[in-house]
């Protein structure tokens, strides 16, 4: 399945590429520039190096004093003769002499004849050779020997002769190499740097909407206190204060109906308690009554007992709803679950490991009482009997474990069994919970309970065969 980015990630991405964007259009403007800069000044020294020599060879070979011959030899002592008096190897000498300051081949044309020293004459290309002695300058990036080189060409003097250096370039390369390279590093960082600072943009400009999502998950979880508190913001002050409303409304609608609720149960309590003895009485002379009465009553009886239970937990739930914050007392985890889970099953079924026994924490009794007599209850009544409750050190601090005998919870409905009025068809028949006595309140009060003592609750499947209730609370030894 393709990931999809998230505001955040498309943020911290437009960050990184703005950064990558504008770092390579600076690094190709530098590259240009300072390329541009460095091939320019390195052909503008090769050619003043090379005119330079080649006045000097003028000078050596054809400046004439008024009683001296030809130069021989740079920086020697003039010698009276002409100009055809010097020999090939004087002219030779006369280029070995001149001043190289970067290892430059030299070539010159003179009297129909190359005079060479590092290079040879078929290493520039024939129309540079033309074009120079033709009295022209001209210079060209050429590769001689697998290197590349700059030749430039200078007009010597006479007609037909020229002088030629052959510069390398592999300072210049690796200069510029090393600037490319730079460069592409330097805008790889900066793109880092652009993601880093998106990130941490993104960060600080979502965090209003981090704590809209964070109080819309708990009015989602029940906290319908919970506010936002960006009412004065200019940017967000509309939307907390719209949200703020919204969850007001809500909470007052919840409150009422909380309070609907319970008026009516504890209003149910009288004609209810009326029918239970009433119930209760007749039940007392069944023998007496006619066979075909008996079926209805037993009937009668199990819905008075359902209704009595519905009224308990809408009593309980609408507690809950109407803001109810109970009372935290430090309890022993280990004797309060025995005493509730025993009571509950009318036989001795908890088992508190050693590491356990002495773990405490800032708990509601009554809730946490009911937590465990409802799962019992819940496995007695629809699982095939409780096989146990297991207390032990672990998790958030405790974990407390419920088994029942029943075929298991389908993965399908282990989260919907915990919502109010979520049955799920644990029952080893084709009977509903409903006709078992169920009415789906009981696992949605130990979820709402669990959840108020900053706990978790999941099912899953006993090892043994049947379902696995595991609690986890927050505790600590005393």
């Amino acid at each position: 399945m393709r990931r999809r980015f998230g505001l955040r990630d498309r943020v911290m991405l437009a960050y990184g590429l703005l950064a990558l964007g504008l770092s390579g259009v600076l690094a190709l403007v530098t590259w240009s520039v300072v390329s541009s800069y460095l091939t320019d000044q390195r052909i503008s020294s090769a050619i003043v190096e090379t005119s330079d020599n080649a006045a000097t060879l003028h000078y050596a070979l054809y400046g004439l004093t008024a009683s001296c011959g030809p130069v021989r030899r740079l920086n020697a002592e003039p010698e009276c003769g002409t100009i055809d008096s010097l020999t090939s190897t004087e002219v030779m000498n006369l280029v070995e002499a001149l001043p190289s300051t970067d290892s430059a081949a030299m070539l010159m044309r003179y009297d129909s004849a190359w005079y060479t020293m590092s290079a040879s004459a078929d290493q520039v290309p024939t129309d540079m050779v033309e074009t120079a002695r033709n009295g022209l300058e001209v210079h060209r990036r050429i590769e001689v020997g697998g290197n590349q080189v700059l030749a430039v060409g200078v007009a010597l003097g006479r007609p037909g002769e020229a002088f030629f250096e052959l510069h390398p370039l592999n300072r210049l390369d690796n200069t510029l190499r090393t600037l490319k390279l730079t460069l592409i590093l330097a805008a790889i960082v900066t793109a880092l740097l652009g993601l880093a600072v998106g990130r941490l943009a993104s960060t600080v400009a979502l965090r209003p909407l981090a704590k809209l999502t964070s109080v819309a998950a708990a009015v989602a979880r029940g906290r319908l206190d919970a506010r936002l508190e960006a009412e004065n913001d200019p940017d967000l002050g509309g939307l907390a204060r719209s949200f703020n409303q919204t969850a007001a409304a809500l909470e007052k609608r919840v409150v009422a109906d909380a309070r609907f609720a319970g008026d009516i149960s504890h209003e149910l309590r009288t004609p209810l308690m009326t029918m239970m003895n009433s119930m209760q009485l007749i039940q007392n002379h069944r023998a007496e009554l006619p066979g075909s009465v008996r079926e209805p009553l037993e009937l009668l009886g199990d819905d008075l007992d359902r209704f009595r239970q519905l009224v308990i937990d809408l009593l309980e739930i609408s507690r809950d709803d109407g803001g109810d914050q109970g009372t935290r007392e430090t309890v022993r985890i280990g004797d309060l679950v025995r005493a509730a889970a025993d009571a509950t099953a009318g036989r001795e079924i908890t088992d508190v490991a050693p590491d356990a026994a002495d773990l405490t924490m800032e708990a509601d009794k009554r809730r946490l009482e009911r937590v465990i007599a409802n799962l019992v209850d819940n496995a007695e009544q629809h699982a095939g009997g409780c096989k146990g409750v297991s207390v032990r050190a672990g998790g958030k601090g405790v974990i407390i474990f419920v088994d029942d005998a029943g075929p298991g919870v389908p993965e399908a409905n282990r989260e919907r069994i915990f919502e109010r009025f979520g049955r799920g068809n644990t029952s080893p028949d084709s009977r509903t919970d409903t006709q078992r006595g169920g009415i789906g309140l009981g696992l949605a009060i130990v979820a709402r309970h669990v959840e108020w003592h900053h706990g978790t609750i999941q099912v899953k499947d006993r090892p043994e065969g049947g379902a696995r209730f595991i609690i986890e609370l927050p505790a600590k030894n005393p």
